[in-house]
């Protein structure tokens, strides 16, 4: 605790040495929204107080421009271009250890405009995808740095938001509108990624820590439904990163750390400055294992370790186009050796060596094409890598020798294309078309005999392979969208998305659209619908079901895409600049679910919020399900001082297995709601130091479970459960306090800043139910916890 004490204490002696106020750079591109060509002589100004002197530039012929001697503190800058709808930039932060990068868009106006100045602001609430016009927000960096108890992680800061739920507190798999979390869709720089967690494995979503590193993050988008044509094999939900570049003028370093996110080290700096090229690279290692030798929890007693790295090269403006190259790859090991019995550690066992380790890799290069200054043409090729082994030995079977029981090897390449051409017909029509073609070779083979019959009569389990498939095969997509508008007021999004998986020899396709209307100044009603398909899990599609005489056969290897069809009508209100109402409804179909044959409970919406999938055989898609709900987000963007956002999503999950009884999902919990606030306060006068204070409350309704068949786990020596009884009972509610205190403050004389935050999460100790297990130990019925008070510290310098 010491140790721990030191790391807190340690940046505060800094704080007196730092006494001055400091200026900075702002760099930025002014781009058209719809053909992303850069916007000539555009207007920046920064707006100052009365008696500052003027700060402003104009663009250059690549749209570029410079802001110098911009004061430390928060910013706002306006826009203005002859022809173009001006806009404001508010809520600019600007330290002295580090320029600013934007990327700003200004939309045609609808009608012929003078140039004038209006006080319109961006708008922070809608996505960077201009075709994303329902379900859809966008985020930054900043809010994942902001928001309390986020632990540096994209997935757990999109949490905050209505429509999703967090399924436990030790992972970052996230339930969008009752959706299981397979549903989700990961991209980066525009194509598909496997999943970028530590500890990552097959067939899943999410994982106990995030690879995606924030610093590298530039603002991106979130989607929950009915997506636009070119998101596609996703059901539930969509993360579409961007990576912001470096900085194109000088060098820049950052180190920080991080409980959760590591220790870091970050460099940025121009490359080949003649075409405005940059470079930016991180890396970065876990900080638990310091942390574990002073007791803090991360949910198991074992000591994670992981590292990760990220990069974006980007080459500049050449005659072939602009390219950039990009890349993130993480490594994570953990060793479970015969752990103590304890009720907070959410995944040992205490009768068990278990030994996990993952990796995975993207490596990608971007080109982007302007063919005249309303067309372009994206491409993206890129190659990944996803691998984990996990090897277990029971210490009971062989009379405490080590026996081992799983064997799990996976190691998964996929080759992707993707490429689309953009036109801006004119001011009113915007047309998008383009495809993505993406080649598995998997390698997997799981091997087990845990609690397998015993073939040979030695009195031992035998092993029974459970999945075993050395082969390739395709995943192609196309798509076509339209965007028209049919006044300023009304505009009308539709497409087509078309899908194809090799292996089953399917083809699906999928209208999808939506619709507009701001019937009045500060009121816009939005319609939406989509159909959207998804192929199985891998380890559900190539499970393998053992026959009597030991041997296995794959009776998965017909499933086909389970469908959803998705209707969204959502309300917005803009009562002030900084405002923002929002009220959406929903109803989504789900049918062509995989079920089993006979009949029975099961139901594959139920699976994928966990590190491994349900062991079910001769599955067919016939299964259904249904979401509904309604969902209030109130926001206050940070202006002035402080931010707030509420959220409350009220929800049903329901699914019908083979049996036709109608039930709540695993992921049914009714209700969510987050209710976050943040302060900034200026310490002095200099506008130099802060003081942040952030506070978030959650509240959720409890996970239905099925209970546990105690007699029948006593006979059986594992846990059995009344499958008749499936989520029939409900855990207890989700209640959560958190707390994150932070100093800013700008070096005298250096361009130097330095950030620390002090996150208390779960400030009340409040017991979290995760779940009800058999304990084989004490042969009973134990009640499993969630992590409870945890302090999170991060503390980051820029220079």
């Amino acid at each position: 605790m010491k140790m721990l004490l030191r790391l807190l204490i340690f940046p505060l002696f800094w704080l007196p040495l730092l006494l001055h106020s400091q200026s900075q750079t702002i760099r930025g591109q002014v781009l058209d929204q719809q053909s992303e060509s850069p916007l000539i002589g555009a207007t920046i100004q920064l707006l100052v107080e009365t008696d500052a002197p003027p700060v402003g530039a104009m663009t250059d012929a690549d749209g570029r421009f410079v802001l110098r001697n911009v004061p430390v503190g928060r910013q706002v800058l306006q826009l203005s271009y002859l022809g173009y709808e001006p806009m404001q930039v508010p809520n600019i932060l600007v330290t002295a250890g580090k320029e600013v990068q934007l990327n700003l868009r200004m939309q045609e106006a609808f009608a012929a405009l003078g140039e004038v100045v209006i006080n319109g602001r961006a708008d922070k609430d809608k996505p960077v995808n201009e075709l994303a016009t329902i379900s859809a927000r966008q985020f930054d960096t900043e809010q994942v740095l902001r928001y309390s108890g986020g632990r540096n992680d994209v997935a757990k800061m999109v949490a905050n938001f209505a429509g999703v739920a967090a399924n436990n507190d030790a992972r970052n798999d996230i339930i969008i509108r009752g959706n299981s979390p397979t549903g989700v869709l990961w991209r980066l720089e525009g194509i598909p990624i496997p999943n970028p967690n530590h500890y990552s494995t097959l067939g899943t979503t999410g994982g106990p820590v995030s690879a995606l590193n924030p610093n590298l993050i530039a603002t991106s988008d979130f989607l929950t439904g009915a997506f636009p044509a070119e998101y596609g094999n996703a059901m539930a939900g969509v993360f579409d990163i961007a990576l912001r570049t470096g900085n194109k003028d000088r060098p820049e370093f950052t180190a920080q750390l991080g409980a959760f996110s590591g220790i870091e080290a970050l460099a940025e700096g121009p490359l080949n400055r003649k075409n405005n090229g940059s470079y930016v690279v991180a890396f970065r290692n876990s900080f638990t294992e310091l942390a574990s030798a002073v007791g803090l929890n991360f949910g198991t007693q074992a000591t994670p370790k992981y590292r990760d790295l990220s990069f974006n090269v980007d080459f500049g403006n050449a005659k072939a186009g602009k390219f950039s190259f990009f890349g993130i790859g993480g490594w994570s090991t953990i060793d479970f050796l015969a752990a103590e019995l304890d009720t907070t550690d959410l995944f040992a066992n205490p009768n068990e060596n278990a030994y996990n380790t993952s990796k995975f890799g993207v490596l990608g290069l971007k080109h982007n094409l302007l063919l005249n200054d309303h067309a372009y043409v994206r491409s993206i090729a890129s190659v990944s890598y996803s691998g984990n082994t996990y090897q277990s030995d029971d210490l009971l079977i062989d009379d405490g020798q080590p026996f081992r029981t799983n064997d799990v090897q996976d190691d998964a390449v996929t080759y992707r294309l993707s490429s689309f051409y953009n036109t801006k017909i004119n001011k009113r029509l915007t047309l998008r078309a383009g495809a993505l073609a993406q080649i598995f070779t998997l390698d997997t083979r799981y091997d087990t005999r845990f609690s397998t019959p015993d073939f040979d009569g030695d009195g031992k389990p035998d092993w029974w392979t459970q999945r075993d498939f050395d082969g390739a095969f395709s995943l192609l997509e196309a798509y076509g969208q339209a965007q028209y508008r049919l006044s300023e007021r009304l505009t009308l999004n539709a497409g087509l998305h078309g899908l194809y998986f090799d292996q089953i020899d399917e083809l699906a396709l999928e209208p999808r659209g939506a619709v507009n209307w701001q019937f009045a100044p500060k009121n816009t009603l939005s319609l939406g619908y989509g159909m959207h398909h998804q192929n199985q899990p891998l380890p559900v599609f190539l499970y393998r079901e053992q026959l009597p005489d030991g041997s296995s056969i794959p009776t998965n290897k017909d499933l086909g895409f389970t469908r959803s069809q998705h209707l969204v009508l959502g309300y917005d209100l803009k009562p002030g600049a900084n405002w923002r109402i929002k009220a959406e409804a929903y109803y989504q179909w789900l049918d062509d679910v995989p079920v089993d044959a006979t009949p029975s409970s099961f139901s594959m919406l139920n699976s994928g919020a966990d590190f491994i999938f349900p062991e079910r055989g001769s599955l067919l898609n016939t299964g259904t399900g249904t979401n509904y709900g309604f969902e209030l987000t109130i926001e206050k963007f940070f202006s002035r001082g402080w931010y707030g956002l509420f959220s409350l999503s009220l929800f049903e999950a329901r699914y019908q297995g083979s049996d036709g009884v109608e039930r709540s999902t695993a992921f049914n919990g009714q209700y969510v709601a987050n209710a976050l606030a943040g302060r900034e306060f200026a310490l002095g006068s200099t506008g130099r130091r802060f003081f942040t204070l952030d506070t978030k409350l959650t509240a959720a309704g409890g996970r239905p479970y099925t209970p546990v068949n105690l007699e029948a786990s006593r006979a059986a020596g594992k846990e059995v459960l009344y499958e008749g009884q499936a989520f029939s009972q409900r855990l207890d509610p989700y209640f959560r306090w958190d707390v994150k205190l932070g100093m800013r403050v700008n070096s005298r004389h250096r361009k130097l800043s330095q950030t620390f935050f002090l996150d208390f999460q779960n400030v009340t100790n409040h017991r979290n139910i995760f779940a009800m297990r058999y304990n084989t130990v004490r042969q009973e019925i134990g009640r499993v916890d969630q992590i409870g008070f945890f302090p999170d510290i991060l503390y980051r310098v820029e220079f």
